[in-house]
């Protein structure tokens, strides 16, 4: 923790600023590693609390395909859970193997799939060390939790991974240098590959929230899902973005931002960067900046062809409602949905930015109820 003139928060998704403030020294990129994979099965268990078990629990699934589905996905063991109404559902750990290195998700199965092949969603959670839950090293909401039992309740099956770097898949992360945006979509892509190749699913959505929403259209692009989701996503790039919040903050710190996000824009590294904006622009994070600036939401949504909806919060104060309209813009097939009270982490709050900014570290409060509504009735409405 540092105390700064200006410091930077990292919630679920968009980098944001605010003055006089103490806050995490932590960025894309910036984890915890696990040095071994002993360790690594370890920080699973603690954060499923879940045991091993065979993979004869796959035989409780008829329709799937033992062989094919289990080769590249270990399950450590099962939970069943039971939503809010009393409906259970099958909680299973999943494994990715990728050439660099191994991706840790988790399945939500409803009841029917036990019968019938479901739809299923793939969630992709926001920027930094935002794990398969909506949750960071400083703040827990489980927002991706929820959304993912609320859909199972539904009848909708998910899978939400934690991404390369972050959480279990720490190990994954590699050098911060090497890391490139593209990277993430392309986990996407294998995600969904797997996901396909299991016939309890009988259709796949790509589902992105925040920075997700821009990995899922570049994902949604190779992946051909049978729709794309777009949860509180920018509609610009995130060096605009970064631009647009820097408006409220000092000239001074203004005229040492600008400089480096016109570089970064540009291609080109800064070799010298002031200690107050080291958390965000240090060298080694530059390569991944500029990958990352690189791509714009509303040329990227323009590119799918197959339904998308897209929601935002009337109450995010990190991703305001210009972001979805020029989002809707860019693709004028999709289904933009406002909802009211929400903000950008799906919890209803009111129009005071305290009270918003509380909701992030309160694991309690429910996710509001309209957001898995819409969600869900895309899903089913959508073949």
């Amino acid at each position: 923790m540092k105390l700064s003139f200006v410091s930077l928060f990292l919630f679920s998704g968009i980098w944001s600023y605010s003055a006089y403030s103490i806050a995490p020294d932590f960025s894309p990129g910036v984890v915890q590693p696990l040095h071994s994979q002993g360790a690594l099965a370890q920080r699973n268990q603690e954060m499923t609390g879940l045991k091993p078990l065979d993979r004869k629990l796959a035989s409780r699934y008829p329709r799937a395909k033992a062989r094919s589905n289990w080769e590249n996905v270990s399950s450590f063991g099962e939970k069943i859970a039971q939503s809010q109404s009393g409906q259970s559902f099958t909680e299973l750990p999943m494994l990715l193997s990728t050439p660099t290195g191994k991706l840790y998700g988790t399945l939500l199965l409803p009841d029917t799939a036990r019968r019938v092949a479901v739809p299923v969603a793939l969630i992709i959670a926001g920027s930094g060390p935002t794990d398969r839950d909506g949750n960071n090293p400083m703040m827990k909401n489980n927002s991706l939790k929820m959304l993912a039992e609320a859909l199972a309740k539904q009848g909708i099956a998910s899978v939400r991974y934690d991404k390369r770097g972050v959480a279990a898949s720490a190990e994954a992360g590699g050098k911060e240098e090497d890391l490139r945006f593209e990277q993430s979509a392309d986990d996407a892509v294998a995600w969904s590959q797997l996901i396909r190749s299991d016939t309890r699913f009988n259709r796949l959505f790509i589902v992105g929230h925040s920075e997700g929403s821009l990995v899922g259209m570049l994902a949604a692009q190779k992946a051909r899902p049978a729709g794309f989701v777009s949860l509180a996503g920018a509609g610009v790039s995130a060096d605009k973005l970064i631009r647009e919040q820097m408006k409220p903050q000092p000239k001074p710190v203004q005229d040492m931002v600008y400089p480096i996000l016109d570089s970064l824009k540009m291609g080109y590294t800064v070799k010298q960067v002031h200690p107050l904006l080291y958390s965000l622009f240090r060298p080694s994070v530059q390569p991944y900046l500029i990958s990352w600036f690189r791509h714009d939401p509303a040329l990227e949504i323009r590119k799918l062809t197959m339904p998308v909806l897209i929601v935002q919060g009337t109450n995010d104060i990190q991703v305001g409602l210009s972001e979805g309209e020029t989002l809707a813009k860019a693709q004028p097939k999709a289904k933009y949905v406002v909802i009211d009270r929400m903000n950008h982490i799906f919890k209803e709050t009111d129009g005071d930015r305290q009270a918003n900014l509380a909701t992030y570290g309160n694991p309690d409060q429910l996710i509001i109820p309209r957001l898995p509504e819409e969600l869900g009735a895309f899903i089913r409405h959508t073949p």
